[in-house]
């Protein structure tokens, strides 16, 4: 079963997304799209990694997570963390965003473990001042609807409380 997990920043998106990936048998495969650019991500991620035991195995994918959910073992449950940041590694790369969703997409579609995706959700906030800004927005709007019609199940974290948003 596909679940994408939205919501805003500190939302409680990880989290819980780590909760319904730990309802499935361990080993437990987490696809880590972020990137120590800097010490307070640094810190950021060694806390996620911390917050995870030895049941977790990281797989660190910041631009090719379709590859890294290819090579994941059948059956196996996997959480992808975060699709906003895989959407902007790919902006940064210049890639074509078309191509790259629709090749998730297939991929999603051929899995056959549990999968959880967790993403941000952009789009609540005030329209943004420049042209970079607001092509990311709609990117991950567009990105987190073509998901969502995908998925199962979508929910929306909201001050840490789980809202259903689709159901099986």
């Amino acid at each position: 079963m596909l679940t994408l997990v939205l919501g805003g920043a500190r939302s409680g998106k990880s989290r819980y997304a780590e909760w319904l990936i730990k309802t499935y048998p361990p080993p437990w495969i987490y696809i880590a799209t972020a990137e120590a650019k800097d010490e307070e991500m640094a810190e950021r991620i060694a806390a996620h990694k911390a917050r995870r035991g030895a049941d977790w195995h990281t797989v660190e994918a910041p631009h090719a997570l379709v590859e890294a959910l290819t090579a994941a073992p059948a059956g196996s449950a996997v959480l992808v963390d975060c699709l906003t940041l895989w959407l902007s590694n790919l902006m940064e790369q210049d890639a074509d965003i078309e191509a790259q969703t629709t090749a998730l997409k297939e991929t999603l579609s051929n899995r056959t473990g549990p999968t959880v995706l967790v993403s941000n959700e952009v789009g609540l906030g005030i329209v943004p001042n420049n042209a970079l800004a607001r092509r990311f927005r709609d990117l991950q709007g567009t990105l987190n609807q073509a998901l969502a019609a995908q998925a199962a199940r979508v929910v929306m974290m909201v001050a840490g409380v789980p809202v259903p948003v689709k159901s099986p």
